[in-house]
C-alpha cells in the first residue's frame, strides 16, 4: 500500500469519524438550539396575536399560542435534563465536545484546515439533504 492509499484511508475514517461525532453531539445541541427558535416564534405569535386580530380571533388564536407555549416549556425541562445530571454537565455531553475538538485537530493535523473545512461542508450538505428528503410521519 502506498502513502496515496494510507492517506485515502486516513481521510475516508476521519470522516466517518467526524461525522458519527458529530451527530451525537449535535443530538444535545440542537435541542437547545430548537429552542432558541421555538421561543423567538412564540414571541412573534404572541405579539401577533395581540396587535392584529379581532378579540374573539385572538381568543382562538390564543388556544393555539398557548398550547405551543406549554410545547416550548416542556421541551426546554426535557432539554436541561437531557444536557445535565443535576447541578452537573451531562458526562457523556462532556466527552462529546472535547472528542469532536480533538478530531478536528487530528483532522487539520492529518488533512489540514481546508480539508477540515470541507468535511464540515459536507457533513452540513448531507444533514441538510437528509430534511430536505425526510418525511412527517403521521
Amino acid at each position: 500500500m502506498d502513502e496515496k492509499d494510507v492517506l485515502a484511508l486516513k481521510k475516508r475514517y476521519l470522516l466517518w469519524l467526524y461525522k458519527t461525532t458529530k451527530e451525537a453531539f449535535d443530538r444535545y445541541e440542537r435541542k437547545f438550539t430548537q429552542l432558541e427558535i421555538d421561543k423567538f416564534i412564540l414571541e412573534e405569535v404572541s405579539r401577533e396575536c395581540r396587535q392584529a386580530y379581532l378579540s374573539d380571533e385572538r381568543e382562538a388564536i390564543g388556544e393555539q399560542v398557548e398550547a405551543m407555549r406549554v410545547y416550548v416549556t416542556e421541551k426546554e425541562n426535557a432539554c436541561l435534563k437531557l444536557k445535565y445530571r443535576g447541578k452537573k454537565i451531562n458526562p457523556e455531553y462532556l466527552f462529546l465536545d472535547i472528542k469532536l475538538q480533538a478530531l478536528e485537530k487530528a483532522i487539520v493535523k492529518e488533512l489540514g484546515n481546508e480539508e477540515l473545512r470541507r468535511i464540515k461542508n459536507l457533513y452540513e450538505q448531507e444533514m441538510s439533504e437528509r430534511i430536505l428528503h425526510s418525511r412527517e410521519e403521521k
